[in-house]
């Protein structure tokens, strides 16, 4: 009995996805570390899969996916039920959001779906944020990085990259 309830705590950790990243030009990058497993000031980046095409993947904010991905993907859009303006996001003017996508991604055998605002962005293809933390009951460990959930009663890990990684793909 002990033994099942262990197996069932047990998190699968979830790396990175491998492949040719679908292309990006990046704004947000990794400062110069010492260490390599020093993430105090590097926001979580990753890769996912969407639609058969590996995607850069943020954890920070909000829910977002880039125009560049909708476009590239050719995924379907709704209005914004309550559109307003950004300026934080993308280099430049203030950026209006008035489209959704519901975005259905991997990153190892985890398969989730989101909702997000569209936007014009640089720093990555998918950013999730408080209400996707929110939902699925995130922990975040500040010090090593990684987000813990549970999703259909099965524990995940998200593991971030290297700061030396992100620095290497941007």
């Amino acid at each position: 009995m002990e033994e099942e309830a262990k197996e069932e705590e047990a998190a699968t950790v979830l790396t990175l996805d491998v492949g040719e990243l679908l292309v990006l030009q990046r704004i947000l990058h990794a400062k110069e570390s010492s260490k390599e497993e020093n993430q105090r000031e590097h926001i979580f980046h990753s890769r996912c899969t969407i639609q058969g095409k590996v995607c850069s993947l943020i954890i920070d904010d909000t829910n977002v996916a880039s125009t560049h991905l909708v476009r590239k993907l050719g995924l379907n859009t709704i209005p914004h039920p309550q559109p307003y303006a950004l300026q934080w996001l993308k280099k430049g003017n203030e950026v209006q959001v008035t489209k959704q996508a519901l975005i259905s991604f991997s990153v190892g055998n985890l398969r989730d779906e989101v909702l997000c605002d569209v936007l014009p962005m640089d720093a990555c293809h998918l950013l999730l944020g408080r209400p996707w933390q929110f939902d699925k009951d995130v922990i975040h460990n500040g010090r090593s990085n990684p987000y813990s959930f549970k999703l259909k009663g099965q524990n995940y890990t998200l593991t971030p990259l290297l700061p030396s990684k992100v620095k290497l793909i941007q």
